[in-house]
């Protein structure tokens, strides 16, 4: 039926038409431009023109503005900080070396704002205050006493590091965990060769605690093990800080004992701050109840009292074992 229909007729090429060329937006596209130029479509004004930023790149800067997972922005250290232990430097005139430190595990950051700078000012008692009014061999003692504290710190980290170390390569890690958490930059104000010393035992603290939370994630050590071996390490290095805290306060009792014999009778403001224990002597600052050394397990007892400071016969010492 169709084929009798179209039998006779004459049917026109339609891009060739009759009564003229048609409208460029219903002609058809040629696959290539006869001779040289462009398109016909491609001088059309009312031709749209795609975006020139790629649609992948739309959607990735999209993405990087969702938070699927919330970071620290520094409230970390804030509230680190916020317990920081209060010392008053005012009255201290010497020159300090500055380092500038980063702490980034909480171990390491807690235990530099709480420890660091009261040992720094008990240090500045011991070697500066009090050797102007007692024995210097009794200071010299005191030093080498907390200068082997430090030392043997310092051998239980870097034991600590290599066996971390070790056990790396034993089972093939390569790499450590790191912390979400903004890390605390500081420039420390270092004002002695033992407060320095104190500071590398600080940064090593600071450097094996990822090390030994990385094992425990690859369930290398088990987790009891890593917290034993992470509080043996911090109460070492804490015991530094304590020890320099006792050796002031056994030689602050006896300046004072001193200051008692020398001031008159009568005086009874000086029989109250020669009695008293939160009395500041050149800055340093303690709480009443203290342990002496001796109570510390210290040699700060075993001072003899001699040198500048003269005990009358049957008067036992002022720091002795057990005496508060």
């Amino acid at each position: 039926m169709q084929g009798q229909l179209l039998r006779g007729a004459k049917v026109g090429r339609r891009f060739r038409p009759v009564n003229g060329l048609m409208p460029v937006a219903t002609q058809l596209i040629a696959k290539a431009p006869r001779g040289d130029g462009a398109f016909v479509w491609q001088g059309a004004g009312h031709v749209r023109k795609m975006p020139s930023t790629p649609l992948s790149a739309q959607g990735a800067a999209g993405m990087a503005k969702v938070e699927i997972v919330k970071v620290d922005q520094g409230d970390a250290n804030a509230r680190i900080l916020a317990r920081e232990a209060k010392v008053d430097f005012r009255r201290v005139e010497a020159a300090s070396l500055k380092i500038a430190t980063r702490f980034s595990s909480a171990e390491g950051k807690r235990m530099f704002v709480r420890a660091f700078n009261t040992l720094q000012l008990n240090m500045h008692f011991i070697s500066v205050i009090a050797r102007t009014r007692l024995d210097h061999e009794d200071i010299g003692r005191i030093e080498t006493a907390l200068r082997g504290r430090i030392d043997v710190a310092t051998a239980s980290l870097n034991e600590a590091i290599d066996g971390a170390e070790a056990l790396f390569k034993a089972h093939g890690i390569t790499s450590v965990a790191s912390y979400d958490t903004v890390p605390l930059d500081v420039d420390v104000h270092v004002l002695s060769s033992i407060s320095r010393r104190f500071l590398e035992v600080l940064v090593k603290l600071d450097q094996l605690m990822p090390l030994l939370q990385t094992l425990e994630i690859h369930e290398v050590v088990s987790a009891q093990a890593v917290d034993t071996q992470r509080a043996g390490l911090k109460r070492q290095v804490r015991d530094i800080a304590n020890g320099a805290r006792s050796f002031a306060t056994g030689l602050r009792r006896r300046m004072n004992a001193l200051d008692a014999r020398v001031r008159p009778p009568d005086d009874v403001e000086g029989r109250d701050d020669a009695d008293g224990l939160d009395v500041a002597h050149d800055g340093l600052v303690v709480a009443a109840g203290d342990s002496p050394a001796a109570e510390a397990g210290l040699p700060g007892a075993a001072l003899p009292a001699t040198g500048r400071i003269t005990h009358p016969e049957g008067e036992p010492a002022v720091v002795e074992a057990g005496a508060e």
